[in-house]
């Protein structure tokens, strides 16, 4: 069984941890969210040391690691044929900072949203 990375937040009345699946599952549906992505693209190869999440959350487009409560994310995004490319990067960074931050208090440094493809429309059967 993979190794399960927490968050951890400490208070007055002791601690809480935040499973860093549900890290990646608040930022594919903030992503989701977004009008012009068409997809998550699956993330091949190995982070930097600071990486937290595991090697299913990267397979879902996301990584992020996390520094004294604040977050670095990546998002690797698939656009929606026909849509503006930075107009989409963008709303998806705000997405990701503002779900983050509101649902577990987590500061958002930077969110990079990286473009692997376009998402073609699938032709309708008749």
């Amino acid at each position: 069984m993979p190794e399960q990375n927490y968050l951890t937040r400490r208070g007055e009345q002791g601690s809480v941890h935040v499973a860093e699946e549900v890290i990646a599952t608040i930022v594919h549906e903030a992503v989701r969210e977004v009008e012009g992505v068409g997809g998550m693209a699956r993330v091949r190869g190995g982070g930097e040391g600071g990486e937290r999440l595991s090697k299913h959350a990267a397979s879902r487009g996301v990584r992020i690691a996390i520094a004294e409560n604040e977050a670095v994310v990546e998002v690797f995004i698939l656009v929606a044929y026909g849509t503006v490319i930075a107009e989409v990067a963008g709303a998806v960074q705000e997405a990701v900072a503002s779900a983050l931050e509101a649902i577990t208090g987590l500061s958002v440094k930077t969110v990079h949203v990286t473009v692997c493809g376009i998402q073609f429309d699938k032709p309708k059967s008749k």
